[in-house]
């Protein structure tokens, strides 16, 4: 059977990308064109409508508080309801650092001021005394084929609070994770993931990549496919200095 493209939607690319983020883009890209998987982009910024049948896979990056401060209210006015309708059909959807932050109910900024999330996991975002959580971070994650780990680089003032119920992505080997105190890192539901690695993600990890590539192309066809094993040594590399990064 011929598999078609992978049909990607990037949120506000020009607004939440920092960190070399879009290398996320390019790894699902590459991986699916190492595999003979045709790949579609399509991005939509401010005030910009998508369809939510027409993308297996949602991403949304990290930015800086003024631009999270309109993407907050551009999702709710204007993604929201394509967003949970994507979700109710099993897409799948990666949020990284700001996006992920905005998955939940509300997101303090600097001041007290609160801004509205999209309310589609079951978290908070909170800002409590204390120095931005900033480095290498390592977790260990089960993305369904037994513990793994992850690594990334997280910088973040905010503290993020999973209510009882929800399940986080990993448990923190090295580093800080959602809030420094719980030993929890990111949140999985289903085939949502929100974390706050980046510097970016998939590079440093391309088990994860080739999950989220899975996941979309088994929304699609109602099954999950086999995808073919590629030549990983570099890959295996990096995410290997990764981790001794975080462990120094």
């Amino acid at each position: 059977m011929t598999l078609p493209a992978l049909r990607v939607m990037w949120l506000y690319p020009d607004h939440m990308n920092i960190y070399a983020d879009r290398g996320n883009i390019a790894v699902l890209e590459r991986r699916c064109a190492w595999r003979g998987i045709g790949f579609s982009l399509a991005t939509a910024g401010p005030g910009e409508r998508f369809d939510p049948a027409g993308h297996e896979l949602l991403y949304i990056g990290g930015g800086q508080d003024r631009d999270q401060e309109l993407v907050a209210r551009d999702l709710s006015e204007s993604k929201r309801q394509a967003i949970e309708q994507a979700l109710a059909r099993e897409a799948a959807m990666l949020a990284v650092c700001g996006g992920y932050q905005l998955l939940g109910h509300s997101y303090e900024l600097p001041g007290g001021k609160s801004l509205p999330g999209l309310g589609v996991v079951d978290l908070r975002t909170v800002r409590e005394p204390g120095k931005r959580l900033i480095g290498n971070v390592v977790i260990e994650s089960d993305l369904g084929d037994g513990p793994r780990r992850l690594a990334g680089f997280e910088n973040h003032g905010g503290r993020t609070y999973l209510a009882e119920g929800e399940q986080p992505l990993g448990r923190v080997v090295s580093g800080f994770g959602n809030n420094g105190k719980d030993g929890h890192e990111g949140v999985r539901r289903g085939r949502l993931i929100g974390t706050y690695l980046h510097g970016p993600l998939l590079p440093k990890n391309v088990c994860l990549a080739d999950r989220l590539i899975e996941w979309a192309l088994e929304a699609r066809y109602g099954q999950r496919p086999s995808l073919e094993a590629l030549d990983d040594r570099l890959e295996e590399r990096a995410h290997e200095c990764a981790v001794r990064a975080a462990a120094r």
